[in-house]
């Protein structure tokens, strides 16, 4: 039995069905050499909880489909925010911040897509490795919480994300 700690943080337009959510998540971990049995949950933003195609694909690999506050996903630090995706979705990321949601650590960034099927869903990787102790390599930082600007850990994103740096 495989480690399941993959955790797929896909975002999506409405309608889209799971036959390319599936298609796009599949491609993904094989690009990356990750196993589909692998895969613990697929995560969202809570706008795309009910939508069929996520419900449905989240069900044919046999995981849950755990959905994420807007508000929770703004705080996840990540590599690559879109002002498009905040006038969407209200954050400025669906996919990797809902991999990153839970702590973890990114293995596949942000992937659309092929632009012939419209972009119409995106996903990102993570793979858990805190457990449910209040605090993550990388992702959400607990409300108060100062992320390091110098020394390990940093990651040079401070000023980019618009976070204040540590005195």
């Amino acid at each position: 039995m495989a480690d399941r700690s993959l955790v797929v943080g896909v975002g999506a337009r409405r309608g889209v069905p799971a036959e390319e959510v599936l298609a796009l998540v599949g491609a993904v971990l094989r690009e990356a050499g990750l196993p589909c049995d692998g895969v613990a949950e697929l995560a969202t933003a809570e706008s795309r909880a009910g939508e069929p195609g996520l419900v449905e694909a989240a069900a044919r690999l046999g995981v849950p489909l755990r959905a994420h506050p807007a508000a929770e996903l703004a705080r996840v630090v990540v590599p690559h925010p879109s002002e498009a995706v905040r006038a969407a979705a209200g954050t400025p990321s669906v996919a990797e911040a809902a991999a990153l949601a839970g702590g973890g650590v990114l293995l596949v960034p942000k992937r659309k897509q092929e632009a012939g099927a419209g972009a119409r869903v995106t996903c990102a990787v993570a793979r858990r490795t805190v457990a449910d102790h209040g605090a993550a390599v990388f992702g959400v930082a607990p409300e108060g919480a100062r992320l390091p600007v110098r020394g390990p850990g940093y990651t040079g994103g401070d000023a980019a994300s618009g976070l204040p740096a540590r005195p």
